[in-house]
């Protein structure tokens, strides 16, 4: 299937508060989309994607914040959210592709992952590394940093301005 993606609008909000409850089947991760939103310090608005259908119902979105690697700023990709009847038909690939092309775009040098590489291809994730995308030396417990072109990964702590 061929999905549309967009920028998210502000009549997205509580149809991805419900995907997000939906695809994950706890609060945690609406909880953690809230605490992101609530945060100028880590909410950039223009970067939560969304995947739609032709009637343009979100079906998937993908969320890009920042963090830093050391002193340098990144963005962080996660949530990834997929409405589990679209999951494994490329909406959450498609949502993913047009947040690093947009993250590439910006000139940012990295992107982080959280998850671990079985959780990857359930919300898309193999698609995008097949885009591009570039796996540097630094990774972590549950997370990886992906270099975005020919940039250079950071090395450095991870921090985060939002924790939940």
């Amino acid at each position: 299937m061929s999905w549309n993606t967009r920028v998210e609008t502000p009549s997205d909000l509580e149809i991805l508060r419900a995907l997000t409850r939906e695809a994950f089947g706890r609060q945690f991760e609406v909880d953690f989309l809230d605490a992101h939103r609530a945060d100028p310090a880590a909410w950039i608005p223009g970067l939560m994607f969304v995947a739609t259908t032709p009637e343009d119902r979100p079906v998937a979105y993908a969320l890009l914040t920042r963090c830093h690697i050391g002193d340098v700023p990144v963005l962080s990709l996660g949530p990834v959210a997929v409405l589990p009847a679209y999951q494994r038909q490329g909406a959450g690939g498609a949502a993913v592709r047009a947040a690093l092309a947009t993250a590439r775009d910006r000139v940012e040098p990295a992107v982080v992952v959280l998850g671990h590489a079985e959780y990857y291809p359930r919300f898309g994730f193999r698609q995008a590394t097949e885009f591009g995308v570039h796996h540097p030396q630094y990774d972590g417990p549950n997370l990886m940093a992906l270099a975005l072109g020919d940039r250079a990964v950071p090395q450095g702590d991870l921090t985060y301005p939002v924790t939940v």
